[in-house]
């Protein structure tokens, strides 16, 4: 065998390689790549229990009740599905009901989302665009309620 033939026969045997790692993590991050998950996406997807997610929709009305000690809890509503959320922390000033929401945290067995980041809109006219793009997906859009940022 050659000098050049050893050569190649490494450079091919690098880039398959190399191409076999970035396919295992893609194939990793496929369900980690959304900004966020509807309440609809969790319900037709089923993760499992433990699953790290961002859930964001709306704050659905009438639900917000806050407890002792920074205790918390919610739903967040697309419009279709409403998934329950727990948070224990000091939540942004603009966080109420009605408002857009992304929170970061595990799905538990029972369906309850326990949420340990929670982010709110940052003024009255913006609302993040996946929340938009889910909220028309769902039919639940009102124009007038909030203008996407870009």
């Amino acid at each position: 065998m050659t000098r050049k033939q050893r050569r190649l026969i490494l450079i091919g045997g690098s880039v398959g390689v190399l191409a076999i790692a970035a396919a295992l993590v893609l194939g990793a991050l496929r369900d980690s790549i959304v900004f966020f998950n509807s309440p609809t996406d969790i319900v037709e997807k089923h993760p499992l229990p433990g699953t790290r997610l961002r859930i964001g929709g709306l704050v659905k009305a009438g639900s917000l009740e806050r407890g002792e000690n920074l205790r918390i809890s919610f739903a967040v509503t697309d419009g279709n599905h409403d998934i329950a959320v727990r948070y224990v922390g000091i939540v942004p000033d603009l966080f109420r009901e009605g408002q857009g929401v992304v929170a970061e945290g595990k799905l538990e067995a029972g369906g309850t989302f326990v949420a340990d980041m929670v982010l709110a809109k940052h003024d009255e006219n913006y609302m993040p665009r996946e929340v938009v793009d889910a909220l028309k997906k769902s039919g639940h859009w009102q124009h007038d309620e909030a203008a996407p940022q870009k």
